[in-house]
């Protein structure tokens, strides 16, 4: 059975934004942060949880917007893309930030799985940016991050060793 090169670039990319393998997903890393820590910045670093959180959702959904709005338009660099604050407001925000983080990952890995998404393709209104680059920068970056959200928990003693 021959096998289908598009199919097979989708799922693999799918899996690459959902994370795991050779990265901690997500949920891995944001589960079990306690309240008190979420806005804690460790000696030596320069962001707290909240800070890393907000910024991936911000960034995500910049990317994600960017790939299937032509009418979208960035935000100023670096200001919209970091919170306010080193502490999460509530922890209801908190919780909406994990929520619309998980919502447009979803997303993104929809567009990517969709067969009518030419993922080649230049976005029209970019400067040759593809959906496939686009994919690939969000799984780059969310593993930075995410790797930087682990190394932050580890210092405020909040990672669990395995």
């Amino acid at each position: 059975m021959k096998t289908n090169p598009d199919h097979s670039l989708r799922h693999h990319l799918a899996d690459l934004l959902k994370g795991g393998n050779a990265h901690a997903a997500f949920d891995e890393v944001i589960s079990g942060i306690p309240v008190k820590l979420r806005g804690q910045k460790p000696a030596g670093l320069p962001h707290s949880p909240w800070m890393l959180l907000e910024h991936l959702r911000l960034a995500q959904w910049d990317i994600l917007e960017f790939s299937r709005n032509k009418k979208y338009a960035s935000p100023e660099w670096p200001e919209s893309y970091w919170p306010r604050t080193e502490v999460p407001p509530s922890t209801p925000a908190w919780d909406k930030s994990v929520r619309r983080f998980r919502k447009d990952l979803k997303t993104m890995q929809a567009l990517v799985a969709n067969p009518k998404t030419d993922l080649h393709a230049r976005i029209p209104w970019g400067e040759g940016q593809t959906i496939l680059r686009e994919a690939l920068l969000v799984a780059d970056h969310n593993a930075y991050h995410l790797a930087q959200l682990v190394d932050v928990r580890r210092l405020l003693g909040a990672w669990p060793e395995k």
